[in-house]
């Protein structure tokens, strides 16, 4: 029987097949072929033995958190308290992009700006949707509904930014409390201490700690100037083919910062990326 793989502990996995859960052990080959089931796996199992038999190809994976064959990833970002994170959101956005999930970014609490404040965000997220990234707001419900509809969403953000407020407002019966996305699942604060697929709305979302501090652990340089929409597509236009877009001269990339193509914000953080990776090698 087939089925997908919704929660995991210790080395008891949950399949769901047909509306039912079955509570299974992978086969010892697992373990010598050193493969680990994950959280999101689409499995074939024995549904009378309670043994998971294959794990069919995966279309991507993370290992913090551990879960795979996602959709989606939702960026919870808020504009003012807490104010806007631009490195946060773009680290995010490029770690994702890498590991081949569609980042989708989601702006919250714009009712809390006023004049000029309004005007600066709108000009951020005016650039985010012309750099080619999918972006919505939390004022618009039926956006956010068909994000989440047959889909694995993973929710991602800083603290503080209306992640569990975001769910309420799709599915009030959850009930959350602020800040605190598990309190959906009837416990404490902060007690959420394994990977888990919840339904919602048609679809599935992962419920899972800690998603923000994902780092770039096993990325390359090359890897980040490729993952940033923005850096990459103007990069053809550079000098060097290998161009970094730091010190080389006649820098296209460069140039397009000076000039007000590029965001700043972005080309800065792109900085801060390049030289994380310098650190850890």
């Amino acid at each position: 029987m087939e089925g997908k793989i919704i929660k995991n502990i210790s080395n008891d996995y949950v399949v769901k097949s047909n509306n039912k859960e079955y509570i299974c052990k992978p086969r010892g080959k697992f373990r010598k072929d050193k493969t680990t089931p994950l959280v999101g796996d689409n499995v074939l199992f024995d549904e009378d033995n309670n043994y998971i038999l294959k794990i069919y190809p995966r279309k991507n994976y993370l290992i913090r958190p551990n879960v795979s064959n996602i959709d989606n990833a939702l960026i919870v970002t808020s504009v003012k308290n807490p104010n806007l994170d631009t490195y946060l959101l773009d680290k995010l956005l490029t770690i994702i992009s890498y590991n081949n999930i569609e980042p989708i970014i989601c702006f919250t609490k714009l009712d809390l700006l006023k004049g000029e404040e309004r005007k600066e965000i709108d000009k951020y997220i005016d650039y985010y949707k012309k750099t080619g990234y999918k972006v919505v707001t939390n004022e618009n419900k039926d956006n956010l509904i068909n994000i989440f509809k047959n889909k694995v969403t993973v929710l991602a953000g800083q603290s503080g930014a209306g992640k569990s407020s975001l769910l309420n407002k799709l599915n009030p019966s959850l009930n959350l409390k602020t800040n605190d996305i598990s309190y959906a699942l009837n416990r404490g604060k902060h007690t959420t201490r394994h990977t888990e697929l919840y339904e919602l709305l048609d679809g599935y979302i992962v419920d899972t700690p800690g998603f923000s501090q994902v780092d770039f652990t096993d990325m390359t340089k090359t890897d980040i100037s490729h993952n940033m929409k923005d850096i990459f597509d103007n990069s053809h236009h550079c000098k060097y083919k290998d161009c970094m877009h730091i010190k080389e001269d006649n820098c296209y990339v460069k140039e397009q910062v000076e000039n007000g193509n590029i965001l700043k914000s972005r080309y800065e953080n792109y900085k801060q990326f390049i030289n994380s990776i310098k650190d850890i090698r």
